[in-house]
């Protein structure tokens, strides 16, 4: 294709950053293209979705026009630009060449920074795996909107598993996607356009999306109208007939997680297709580009620089995604009481997952040894001697996540000791110091975390481990049943609080766990020889039930997987959850038995 001449025509309304208006030919139909900034920085090619046109973008440009060349255009049937009536004029190639005409007009000299949303960013995903456009790109963002041929490729591979869940998650997105079959029906879009729904949209947008002042076009009638004929021009081919479709152009891939059309899912195989990828998860709904501008803004600045050779923060290193990346690649993970136990495996597991995992403990000898075991797992990896006790230590420890890594996405209060004898026996300074570790740690460690998940604005899960000590009173170790009864509570109380925000709480039991924690356990009341003794005992009930922190592992990451509430985990912390709910007086007259005679 010859470089299409770009005309200016005179601005037809004023912003704040005066838009130059041009007309470039495209493939067949004459687009109306816009330009802002400042010609000397990096230029950035915007690109639409449905039902929107080029003034989707207006807030983005405010954010970045001081520094960069914007450019923006009306797609082919939106706009300003023509509007061919027949539905093979909306083909993907003819979009691509479009797409190309306007790069070649407006930016002929050097490859510019592509950012696309919705169905902008799915006609992108055309010309991103066009071998013969590459060079003309720099890099792609995209926003709510897959290559279709991926999606075709995905439900092929997810059919084919012959798996309910993997179906499940094929019928799901199905259904999210509803009103693409509603727009292959004849006549039906077209009609609910002519009849009143550009009027309802701003409401839409502001009371579904959460954009506070949506900004509605004088053509989004007519838009809505014309748009339908991009997904009959192609839905059905390219999901049925899925091409080969992989990519050279480093892309950033924005996920937002209450996104009702676009699953997250639909992404799980893109590193396949696109070896340079970063991937960004935001909690917004599909319209984040209007709901959240400053923040899309500033993943754009981060991005663009990283490529051009400056230094890229913590947050963007870790939101590269390599190919065959873990489910967990992306996320930080910090593990308190992770230089053993269910604290090792725990981090060991989210290592094997992909996650950058941070181990954390008093012991600083036994975290670094889990950090290396992680390592040696292919994960990044980082120790941390951390006296969970500590208030101070605590927020040290979250000022240090915040500057290294931006925020978490899971944390798991793990950290505890063990206390046993009558509450008569324990004296205060025993009290404090088992209340210090084993539940002021969770309050410092949800309070704390939960704050810079909130203010990331992207959601996480906290896990805090209680134990099946928290179902079953006894007069042996009033204090721990105590403590761990309290977590659970903390946690049920958290959840309700935190998921408006998108994060999961779980509280994990488990049941007689085979580690290290009775050797570590005071027994009040008893000499020493009785102690020796009474630890000797429990050690070997421990061993013979040898429930392992690797079970125990799994379990817990299941349930962040389906974001449980609380689990239990052994059959003994099953069978103390039924009968502290059926039988409690059961419960209670058992709590009389010295299990210390």
């Amino acid at each position: 294709m010859n470089a299409p001449q770009a005309l200016p025509v005179p601005a037809l309304r004023a912003e704040p950053w005066v838009a130059e208006q041009l007309r470039v030919q495209g493939d067949g139909v004459e687009l109306a293209a816009y330009r802002w900034g400042n010609r000397a920085g990096p230029t950035l090619l915007l690109v639409h979705g449905y039902p929107d046109n080029h003034e989707v973008w207006l807030p983005l440009v405010h954010a970045l026009a001081a520094d960069y060349q914007l450019i923006a255009y009306d797609v082919r049937g939106f706009g300003a630009s023509d509007k061919p009536g027949k539905r093979l004029d909306y083909h993907l190639t003819k979009l691509a060449n479009d797409l190309e005409a306007v790069i070649l007009a407006t930016s002929p000299n050097q490859p510019v920074h592509l950012v696309a949303h919705d169905w902008g960013s799915i006609q992108s995903w055309e010309a991103v795996t066009e071998p013969r456009l590459a060079p003309l790109l720099a890099s792609y963002t995209s926003i709510s909107g897959p290559c279709l041929d991926h999606v075709g490729h995905w439900m092929r591979d997810r059919l084919q598993q012959k798996n309910p869940k993997a179906w499940g998650q094929v019928i799901g997105q199905l259904l999210s996607s509803w009103y693409i079959g509603m727009f292959h029906t004849p006549l039906l879009p077209e009609l609910f356009w002519r009849t009143g729904l550009a009027k309802l949209w701003p409401k839409y947008l502001r009371r579904v999306e959460g954009v506070r002042d949506p900004q509605v076009s004088a053509s989004l009638g007519a838009d809505g109208q014309h748009g339908v004929k991009l997904y009959r021009a192609n839905f059905i081919r390219s999901l049925l007939h899925p091409r080969q479709r992989p990519t050279t152009v480093p892309v950033q891939l924005i996920v937002p997680g209450l996104d009702r059309y676009v699953r997250p899912q639909l992404f799980e195989q893109l590193s396949r297709w696109a070896p340079q990828l970063w991937r960004r998860e935001v909690r917004a709904g599909h319209w984040q580009l209007l709901a959240e501008p400053t923040q899309l803004a500033g993943w754009l600045r981060e991005f663009i620089a990283h490529l051009q050779g400056g230094e890229s923060n913590p947050a963007l290193q870790r939101a590269r995604v390599l190919a065959n990346a873990g489910p967990d690649a992306g996320k930080t993970v910090l593990v308190t009481g992770a230089g053993g136990g269910i604290g090792r495996a725990t981090l060991l597991d989210f290592a094997e997952r992909g996650a950058c995992v941070l181990a954390a403990d008093i012991n600083l000898a036994a975290a670094e040894r889990s950090a290396e075991l992680a390592r040696a797992l292919g994960a990044e990896a980082h120790a941390y001697q951390l006296d969970v006790g500590d208030s101070a230590a605590m927020q040290a420890c979250a000022d240090w996540v915040q500057q290294r890594f931006g925020s978490l996405d899971i944390l798991v209060n793990n950290a505890g000791i063990g206390m046993a004898g009558a509450m008569l026996d324990t004296s205060a300074a025993d009290w404090e110091r088992l209340l210090r570790v084993n539940l002021w740690s969770v309050i410092d460690g949800c309070r704390l975390f939960a704050r810079q998940m909130v203010d990331a604005g992207k959601g996480g899960h906290i896990v805090n481990i209680a134990s099946a000590a928290a179902f079953v009173p006894s007069r042996n170790y009033a204090a721990y049943a105590t403590s761990k009864a309290a977590v659970l509570m903390l946690s049920e109380c958290l959840r309700a609080e935190l998921a408006g925000q998108g994060i999961g709480i779980t509280a994990v039991c488990p049941g007689l766990v085979n580690t290290g924690i009775i050797q570590a356990t005071r027994f009040h009341g008893l000499s020493a020889e009785a102690e020796a003794k009474q630890k000797a005992r429990a050690q070997r009930l421990y061993q013979r039930r040898n429930l392992s922190p690797e079970t125990v592992a799994k379990q817990l990451i299941r349930a962040i997987e389906r974001n449980r509430a609380v689990i239990a985990v052994g059959s003994e912390a099953h069978l103390s959850v039924a009968q502290w709910r059926f039988a409690p007086w059961l419960s209670r007259l058992l709590a009389r038995l010295n299990l210390a005679a």
